[in-house]
């Protein structure tokens, strides 16, 4: 009896091989692929997310979904990336806060090892960043001039917001006024970009270091007050507005890039298919268009190899400025 139940049970084995053998080498992808955002809807990362979502699902022939999973600085949105089998079909777009600062700050809040267990696969876009001030309530400034006498005739009144502890709008922000000699309160906004507007608008904060997608509407209707820009030169769409080299101010303020990260143990040939299709959305006329929109600019990486060598140069830079800003995260 227990021959004849070894012998079934190896049939059955022998029976099941090919099918596995089949599931495993299925090729790429073959269902839904899943991007996971850190940030709540609206924000920089989520449209350029949902831009890619619109083309790649195109390109590579299954669904593309996009799913917000906010908190603990993007740790949790890379935990979702690391939760199944390494094979593609789950991606996390993040950014600089998320995967250049977070591994510098949070190391020790991770329970994996961000630089061997994540890697990038391409990078995206860059959306420059303007320096805005409120128009709400009774604050004057209108000029980054006038924002810093402001803030060094009131110690401790003038207050900024940024997408969080940690965030480079935070560093940004530190590193500018320790730089210009003034203090400022930071107080974070909660659900990120999304909160920051909606912090600025009410008056609750007097300035920030802020992308130009999520509130390029709001400075154009007057309800916030762009007081500098952070590119190389004036933007076209907004030519009064000074940059920050042009200030005085040179190398303070980050271009937010965006990129495409994957579970380290995605097969190099299922990473190349990836970036293929990343690179075939940003130069369709469609996504460069949605992009401009959103005052972004596609930014590419030729290969997974290269956008890994991008993050690593990105990392040391952040490094730097993280040991300059000294921010007290608890």
């Amino acid at each position: 009896m227990r021959k004849s139940l070894l012998a079934a049970a190896a049939a059955a084995l022998l029976a099941a091989a090919p099918f596995a053998a089949q599931a495993q080498s299925e090729p790429f992808p073959n269902r839904q692929v899943k991007l996971v955002v850190p940030y709540a809807p609206g924000g920089a990362t989520d449209i350029v997310a949902r831009v890619l979502a619109d083309r790649m699902r195109v390109t590579l022939g299954q669904p593309v979904v996009v799913e917000n999973k906010t908190g603990a600085f993007g740790i949790l949105a890379m935990e979702e990336i690391l939760k199944g089998r390494p094979d593609g079909h789950t991606l996390m777009v993040g950014n600089v806060s998320t995967n250049a600062i977070t591994p510098i700050i949070y190391k020790d809040k991770m329970k994996f090892d961000y630089e061997t267990q994540i890697t990038a696969v391409a990078r995206l876009a860059v959306i420059p960043a303007f320096v805005g001030a409120t128009t709400a309530g009774d604050f004057k400034p209108q000029s980054l001039k006038e924002l810093i006498d402001y803030a060094k005739k009131n110690p401790g009144k003038v207050r900024y917001t940024s997408a969080g502890i940690g965030s480079y709008p935070h560093y940004d922000a530190a590193i500018f006024a320790k730089r210009a000699g003034f203090d400022s309160v930071h107080v974070p906004a909660r659900t990120g970009a999304a909160g920051m507007v909606g912090d600025l608008t009410n008056g609750d904060v007097h300035w920030a270091f802020i992308n130009v997608a999520s509130v390029a509407g709001l400075v154009r209707a007057g309800t916030i007050k762009p007081l500098a820009v952070i590119t190389d030169k004036r933007m076209p769409e907004f030519p009064d507005v000074p940059t920050m080299t042009e200030l005085g101010f040179a190398g303070i303020g980050t271009f937010n890039w965006q990129g495409l990260f994957a579970s380290a143990g995605t097969p190099a040939d299922v990473q190349a298919k990836i970036a293929a299709a990343v690179n075939d959305a940003l130069a369709s006329d469609d996504v460069k268009a949605a992009l401009a929109r959103a005052m972004g600019t596609a930014s590419p990486t030729a290969s997974p190899a290269e956008a890994q060598a991008w993050l690593k140069s990105e990392i040391g830079i952040w490094r730097k400025f993280v040991a300059e800003a000294d921010i007290k995260l608890e």
